[in-house]
């Protein structure tokens, strides 16, 4: 047997006889070339021997072609096979050896078992990444997602969010979910925003999508309003028929709504179905028992504001404080303009200095003068000088600067 390096040596060889041959004149090419010939006997056996790396058959016709033009005339341009008794020119494709078909088989040529286990295909896809971005351009599902306008860059700061984005397939998993959305009416400008804020709604059962839209839709949400809070929280479709049937009965049972003011809370704020429910009743309890307020007032406050259910508790009590106790406001006008919960402090604070600074911080509604909560809180800079402070915005902002 011959190494692969022997084999490439001897037909090297060879095509370089063959070579010289028909690129000699005619007359020197009917000679045989005692030079060529005389290479090859001088070489080892086992590098001249074209008998594993070349058809029995082209070795034969090679020597006689050097045979039988010895005893041919100078100008016959054929040579006569022996065996066939046909003729073949000279610069036949027999006598032409194709190094590179010997060298490259076939990729139709059989191999063996051995042989294919070792074959090494290279993965489409990067096996990791610490990013998406390498994904992108191969991966149709990322890039569908990114012409919806979802934020990858934040998907992939967020566990295993991108390998699961990685293994959804766009038509299987993808596009259903989209089109269930888009027929809910939820915009498509919207979509994007909505996957970024929650990517795992392409992981959830279609069937179970449909059966808590149709829930909320037989509590008369509409399929407008069922859009809308879609879109607020994209949560809310996450979450089982159990879970928002248990959500929807405690704030109707504890704030004592009606089904339909407990419909308005809940599209208004969406959130409330899909928070945790332990803050909503810390807040309730300090409405209650800190600030003391009444029953149908919380009522009140809840219906106008529901933010008020789930803000931060210090801001809550910051902001009561400041307006019961310094600015001297009873809880029947907190009640009343309950937006002041959920305005800025440092605003209500700064107002409330300069307008006392003016000597026109009057908040009741018996005496002159008297200025409302509202246009205190949520009138622009502009305006609440010119019609409540009945000063300059030059006046208000250099007063500022003194706090």
């Amino acid at each position: 047997m011959l190494k692969p390096i022997t084999a490439r040596v001897v037909m090297l060889v060879c095509q370089r006889c063959v070579s010289l041959l028909l690129s000699r004149p005619l007359s020197s090419a009917l000679q045989p070339s005692t030079r060529a010939l005389h290479q090859l006997s001088h070489l080892p056996l086992q590098q001249h021997s074209t008998r594993h790396t070349l058809p029995q058959r082209h070795s034969r016709q090679t020597w006689r072609h050097f045979t039988d033009h010895q005893a041919a005339s100078p100008g016959v341009y054929n040579q006569i096979d022996l065996a066939q008794k046909e003729v073949v020119p000279l610069n036949s494709d027999v006598h032409r050896i194709d190094l590179d078909a010997a060298l490259h088989p076939s990729p139709l040529q059989e191999i063996s078992e051995e042989e294919a286990v070792q074959i090494q295909v290279p993965s489409v896809l990067p096996t990791e990444s610490s990013t998406l971005r390498p994904y992108v351009d191969k991966s149709e599902t990322l890039s569908k997602l990114v012409q919806l306008g979802v934020n990858l860059w934040k998907l992939e700061q967020r566990p295993n969010v991108g390998s699961m984005l990685v293994r959804l397939d766009f038509h299987a998993d993808v596009a259903p979910k989209l089109l269930f959305l888009k027929d809910l009416g939820v915009e498509e400008s919207k979509l994007g925003q909505l996957l970024t804020k929650n990517p795992f709604i392409l992981t959830e059962n279609l069937d179970n999508l449909e059966a808590r839209v149709s829930y909320l839709k037989s509590k008369k949400f509409s399929k407008q309003s069922v859009a809308a809070m879609v879109t607020k929280a994209p949560y809310l479709l996450n979450f089982s028929v159990e879970r928002l049937d248990n959500r929807l009965g405690f704030f109707q049972k504890q704030l004592g709504l009606s089904a339909e003011k407990t419909r308005d809370v809940v599209t208004r704020l969406p959130k409330l179905l899909c928070g945790s429910l332990e803050p909503i009743k810390e807040n309730l309890k300090v409405c209650e028992l800190e600030f003391g307020f009444r029953g149908n007032e919380i009522q009140h406050i809840v219906t106008t504001v529901p933010k008020v259910l789930i803000a931060n508790k210090r801001k809550l009590t910051q902001i009561f404080d400041f307006v019961h106790n310094t600015m001297d406001i009873p809880h029947s006008l907190i009640a009343k303009f309950p937006q002041v919960l959920n305005a800025k402090f440092l605003r209500i604070r700064e107002r409330h200095l300069f307008l006392e600074y003016l000597g026109r911080a009057q908040y009741q509604p018996s005496q002159p003068s008297y200025i409302s909560l509202d246009r205190v809180v949520f009138l622009p800079d502009d305006v609440f000088c010119s019609e409540v402070a009945l000063a300059t915005l030059e006046d208000f902002e250099r007063f500022q600067k003194t706090l």
